[in-house]
């Protein structure tokens, strides 16, 4: 006996239009998940006037539009989806809901809402989700008007993009923001594990998904209706060009596509209340939801463990085998989506049941977050075709990041309920790659891809540092060919000696040191005679370094990030100079922090490898560095206060994180270096309410070294040098060193002990004994930074 609360399918729907078709109407997002709701409520065998005041849920997934913070609606969205979809409808519901991004939602959506029927908080669940990518394409080329605004009000629970480890800073440097690219990487690293040649791995991609063309050529609903073997689909030539290696267009899923799907879920009592057939109900037999660890940080790249512990945890959970599944649909936006499921399931590419019910994302089309709501509807058609059938829908989202499962049956299943925690902490316990913002030496190749476009060849790679083996991803130089012919040769590249820089911009890499450095020389280090940005004056053995933008409250960009690196650079290698001071130009700012109008303007933005204005993120600052704060001191221009030494401020001087002010954080230093300085629970107030604080208050907290009267920042400051020049440099670089091996160590003993290599340093040092000779010749030291 199935308990009437056991949550059920009871209809779906599918809607898809194709430009240039007899009947085209051009229609909206919102139209088409209407169009599939509507099929879905139909396909109850009730009337869909009936049903619709029923549904007290709906949860839709998000368009391509609403799915990155970058991304635009050329035409309009609607500003609550769900709700949009529910009033066309004449539904009502209780609850809107707008998923995450990630193809993984449809069936993440059907495994959590069967959930919440199951425990008695929902009754009646729709559903659904489509993209217009492909009509709104060709308005846009054809310049014709469309509104596809829609403001029907109500609550909804926007769930947010989930991009967290998804979407990295160190991706987009590196041009990783596309699906080919990443993809790219994680097939060329299963090449590379199977050591097969580029020809070969082709051709088995091609075999792979020849049979799916044959299903979507049957598919009213798919975009792509033509029957291609394995040598068409891995062939590159003019129709079939390199996407993003090792994929050719055939192979790369498609996202112009017009299609809407819906699914209507509720319980067992409440289907056989309607008098809903017995044959149109389907069950869920078993189910899992299951996230893989951050792409950078896998083991291995070449496989993502989590897509076949989330088929082999549903099977479990419907006490079914492999054997017992009639049909698949394998997500398969990119081969390795499927081949990574086969791989560790032991299931041939050959297996008659085959892997799709759709044609899949290559062939019927990848539409957005929505594709696997298709593949539910059929999976739903097949079973009810084939009573007693298993078909198993699997979901992925991200890179192989997220996946869910789903076991559909008209054989009545009891429902079984969540499971799945013990098997992802399990696959959360797996060991951790280190990764390496900016690497720099000799490396061996992991993976790589290289993209195509109009611009050229671009190359992308992965690889491991071989002092350390940390994990880093560079590009190539443009122009260079040799890399190029190792990484698209037929030959397979990884484990190639190759050689990587960090620069503030990205890592680069080639095959060799002489060839990058060819490529990319190392700017020289010293001073220039003049600077764009800043001011350079020496004062003896002092330097000092004004940041001159001050019509913009010498606030930064990547050009003067970079020109202050080269200044810094120049001071720390110059053996004659021993202290330096920074200051902002003019009366108004030391440092308004980064030039936000810059950044907003869509221009690469970028720190250089020493960090904020050149310092913040610079290691052994060995030489002493004074703030002349005079005004303003913003975000990183506080950061850059933070990163030196000592901090002498006028009393009109302004202290500030208000990086939460404009949606950032602290990221140059702020929130390591200001909890540090000051007491924790101030830092914090500081720190996440953005409030400034005023010369007095920073010196009552020990931030600030002296505070002076307006105007006399930097002469107070140079008081603060020369004071320090009148003791040894040596000693006073080796403090410095000193300070900072022992930073961190909260055993005053054992940190002590970390001085001794210093201390080392300092009794052979000619200044040393010229302290001591002077102190004893009672006369002025003769210092010579040595």
């Amino acid at each position: 006996m199935i308990d009437p609360s056991t949550p059920v399918l009871v209809g779906v729907g599918q809607s898809s239009e194709r430009v240039g078709d007899p009947g085209f109407a051009a229609l909206s997002p919102i139209a088409l998940a209407v169009a599939a709701a509507q099929e879905a409520l139909t396909d109850t065998g009730r009337e869909p006037a009936e049903i619709a005041p029923l549904v007290d849920v709906v949860a839709t997934t998000r368009q391509f539009e609403n799915s990155t913070p970058m991304a635009k609606a050329p035409f309009g969205q609607s500003t609550n989806f769900p709700r949009s979809v529910a009033s066309r409808l004449r539904a009502d519901p209780r609850r809107a809901v707008l998923e995450v991004v990630g193809g993984q939602g449809p069936q993440k959506l059907v495994n959590e809402f069967a959930a919440e029927i199951a425990a008695g908080r929902a009754s009646w669940v729709l559903l659904a989700g489509a993209e217009a990518i492909s009509t709104a394409r060709h308005l846009q080329e054809t310049g014709t008007a469309a509104d596809w605004s829609d403001d029907p009000g109500g609550d909804l629970e926007d769930r947010g993009w989930a991009l967290e480890g998804l979407l990295t800073y160190a991706q987009m440097l590196h041009g990783l923001i596309d699906a080919p690219s990443q993809y790219g990487l994680v097939e060329n690293a299963r090449r590379g594990r199977l050591a097969l040649g580029r020809d070969e791995y082709r051709r088995a991609m091609g075999e792979l998904f020849a049979p799916f063309t044959t299903v979507a050529a049957k598919n009213p609903h798919a975009v792509f209706r033509e029957e291609l073997d394995a040598a068409t689909l891995s062939t590159v030539d003019e129709r079939n060009r390199l996407i993003a290696s090792p994929f050719p267009r055939f192979l790369v899923s498609r996202d112009l596509v017009n299609q809407g799907a819906a699914i209507l879920l509720t319980s067992l009592g409440e289907a056989r209340r309607l008098g809903i057939d017995e044959d149109r109900i389907v069950y869920l037999a078993g189910y899992a939801d299951l996230r893989e660890v951050t792409l950078f940080e896998r083991p291995d790249l070449s496989v993502a463990p989590s897509a076949p512990a989330a088929v082999r945890h549903a099977l479990a959970v419907a006490n079914k085998s492999l054997d017992d599944v009639s049909c698949f649909d394998l997500y398969s936006c990119f081969p390795i989506a499927v081949s990574n499921v086969l791989d560790t399931l032991g299931l041939s590419p050959n297996d008659p049941r085959g892997f799709t019910l759709t044609g899949g994302l290559c062939f019927f089309g990848g539409a957005g977050n929505n594709y696997s709501a298709h593949a539910i509807a059929e999976a739903v058609t097949r079973a009810r075709s084939e009573p007693g059938s298993l078909a198993l829908v699997a979901a992925n989202g991200g890179v192989l990041s997220k996946y869910s499962v789903g076991l559909y049956t008209t054989t009545p299943s009891p429902w079984q309920p969540p499971s799945s925690a013990h098997t992802q902490e399990e696959l959360d316990a797996v060991p951790r790659v280190a990764t390496v913002a900016a690497p720099n030496g000799w490396a061996r190749l992991e993976t790589w891809t290289v993209k195509y476009g109009r611009s050229g060849a671009h190359a992308i790679v992965v690889g491991r540092l071989e002092a350390d083996g940390r994990r880093f991803v560079a590009t190539g130089m443009p122009g260079d060919d040799d890399l190029l012919q190792v990484l698209e040769g037929e030959d397979n590249p990884v484990g190639t000696r190759i050689y990587v820089r960090a620069t503030g911009a990205n890592n680069r890499v080639a095959l060799s040191r002489a060839a990058l450095e060819r490529r990319l020389p190392a700017r020289p280090v010293g001073f220039r005679d003049s600077y764009e940005f800043a001011t350079v004056e020496r004062r003896g053995r002092l330097l000092e370094v004004t940041i001159n933008r001050p019509d913009l409250r010498n606030s930064l960009h990547p050009p003067a990030n970079e020109e202050l690196e080269d200044i810094w650079n120049a001071y720390f290698a110059d053996p004659e100079l021993w202290v330096a001071i920074v200051t902002g130009a003019g009366d108004e700012a030391f440092c308004a922090g980064n030039d936000l109008i810059y950044s907003a303007s869509g221009k690469p933005t970028y720190l250089p490898v020493t960090g904020f204005g050149g310092l913040t993120g610079r290691q052994n600052m060995s030489k002493p560095v004074i703030a002349a704060v005079n005004g303003y001191a913003l975000g990183g221009g506080c950061e850059i206060a933070l990163a030196c030494h000592l901090i002498v401020a006028d009393e009109r001087a302004t202290f500030g994180l208000s990086e939460v002010k404009v949606g950032v954080f602290a990221g140059a230093g702020g929130l390591v270096r200001l909890p540090r300085r000051i007491p924790p629970n101030v830092a914090n107030e500081l720190i996440l309410t953005g409030r400034r604080m005023n010369a007095e208050e920073a010196r009552g907290w020990g931030l600030v070294n002296r505070v002076t009267p307006a105007g006399e920042s930097l002469r107070v400051a140079r008081e603060l040098a020369d004071e320090i020049l009148t003791a040894s440099p040596t000693s006073v670089r080796l403090s410095l060193q000193a300070m900072e091996a022992m930073r961190g160590d909260p055993d005053e003993v054992r940190a002590q002990e970390r001085q001794s290599a210093v201390a080392d340093a300092l009794m052979v040092s000619a200044d040393m004994m010229e302290g001591m000779t002077a102190f004893a010749q009672k006369r002025a030291p003769r210092w010579r930074n040595r």
